[in-house]
């Protein structure tokens, strides 16, 4: 007997209201930092109706998931019944993010050279961490605690098995695709290896935050490249934020498709506003998380420029450099299609360390890489400040960097941030800091800034003084 194959295709359905009155889809975490930074619950954080979302899959409709900022859901149907969707009173859009009629191949648009390195793995990791200036801040015992991490990819192969990990550190892990692999499975090295830019520790490597917390998201799907994926970041954001994520580290950006109508265009919609991934990750910024993306690898491509979510307001894109600070030619440019600096800053890129799922530590090149390490510092120096919200650590972060006075709006941006100026500046530059950890004070002598913590006094640049 034969049988008719029917394609089914994803779509975003849009609701017209949110009738049901709920609680807010916050953990107490969530909540308890909101109060203290002093956010205040809205519209966005109450969940989708659910009679909605029933009434969906009543119709034979698969629901992937729903988005509260958005106020919709992603989901498959045949497109038959895509019109009877559309017509329901309760319906505001139909919107489809994947085509599933076409054969479509990923086309993923990351550098992916990678190189078994034979230095010291040790003298390789000072170098890396030495070119922000983090060392210092890790030596008076700040690496992240306290600070709740998100790291979203495309897989995280023998992340949960790796000897290199602290797993206990690791709360959980979430797949927003609908990808049919293990979440440990073989997704390619891509994730694991940011993850260890973090947290990693072997054999003298040492990463950027290795006493944070962290959740590990899956959102990147490897048959397609589709507006779906954007749609399931945007899941991703939206759930660090009920679990009281800090810092959000994501190496993944999205510019043109395999089916071309959905591709962007790099004049006008990198604007932070049009794509819903770039305004999630706005979102995210203004509900307290300090989201780092990054700017992408198309330096050397026609497209050239950053992607989404890269070009969103209130977040951290990072570029990538070497570890003498000159820009990878691949790195992507900016600034974005309405003017603003794009990247933010820069971290190292090219040749970065990481430690591969095998647990062998490589050279790989990439924005992607640069970007978990700024993440990294962000982290330690959010440990440091714990009173301090993410938008102030932001502005810490870009203020140190050595190009801030002037920035570069093609690659640099505001340049190489240094982790331990921005840990002794204060609102308007170098000044006394306090926190309930420790505490600074400035002193002048000769002519130069010493900075006394703990009864020892160091350089701005965080150099002991002897």
């Amino acid at each position: 007997m034969l049988k008719l194959l029917i394609l089914l295709n994803v779509f975003f359905v849009s609701f017209t209201d949110k009738p049901e009155k709920s609680a807010p889809a916050l953990s107490p975490r969530a909540v308890e930092q909101r109060a203290k930074w002093d956010i205040p619950t809205d519209a966005m954080d109450y969940p989708v109706a659910h009679l909605y979302v029933d009434s969906l899959r009543r119709m034979g409709v698969k629901v992937f998931h729903t988005s509260r900022w958005f106020n919709g859901a992603t989901v498959e149907m045949p497109d038959t019944l895509a019109t009877k969707v559309q017509n329901l009173d309760f319906v505001e859009a139909v919107e489809m993010t994947r085509d599933n009629s076409e054969s479509l191949y990923a086309s993923k648009r990351r550098v992916i050279t990678r190189e078994e390195t034979s230095d010291d793995p040790g003298i390789i990791t000072e170098q890396q961490l030495g070119l922000y200036n983090l060392l210092p801040l890790h030596e008076a015992g700040f690496e992240g605690q306290g600070i709740l991490m998100a790291v979203c990819d495309g897989g995280f192969y023998n992340a949960n098995i790796l000897t290199c990990f602290r797993h206990e550190q690791e709360l959980g892990h979430f797949d927003f695709t609908d990808d049919a692999d293990d979440f440990y499975g073989y997704t390619g090295a891509h994730g694991t290896e940011c993850l260890s830019a973090i947290s990693g520790i072997r054999d003298g490597f040492y990463g950027a935050a290795t006493k944070a917390n962290y959740y590990l998201m899956r959102t990147e799907e490897y048959s397609t490249e589709s507006p779906k994926e954007m749609d399931n970041l945007v899941a991703a954001f939206e759930k660090a934020d009920s679990l009281g994520v800090n810092v959000f580290s994501v190496s993944l950006g999205y510019a043109y498709f395999d089916n071309d109508k959905w591709s962007l265009n790099k004049n006008t919609d990198l604007d932070g506003k049009t794509t819903r991934v770039s305004r999630a990750a706005t979102i995210a910024a203004r509900k307290g998380m300090l989201v780092c993306v990054a700017a992408g690898n198309e330096g050397n491509n026609a497209w050239r420029t950053i992607s989404a979510p890269a070009d969103a307001d209130s977040v951290l894109s990072i570029g990538a450099v070497t570890t003498d600070s000159v820009i990878a030619n691949f790195s992507s440019y900016g600034p974005s299609s309405d003017g603003r600096v794009k990247p933010e800053v820069c971290a190292v890129g090219v040749q970065a360390t990481l430690i591969n799922p095998s647990g062998v530590i490589v050279n790989a090149n990439g924005t992607s890489f640069a970007t978990p390490l700024l993440a990294g510092l962000a982290a330690s120096l959010w440990s440091a400040l714990p009173d301090e919200n993410a938008m102030q650590i932001r502005s810490r972060i870009i203020r140190s960097a050595d190009r801030y006075l002037n920035p570069d709006m093609d690659q640099y941006g505001y340049g190489i941030p240094d982790a331990w100026k921005a840990y002794t500046m204060g609102p308007e530059g170098i000044e006394d800091v306090q926190t309930e950890t420790t505490s600074c004070q400035k002193i002048v002598r000769n002519g130069q800034i010493i900075i006394l913590r703990n009864g020892i006094e160091y350089t701005i640049s965080g150099q002991r003084v002897r």
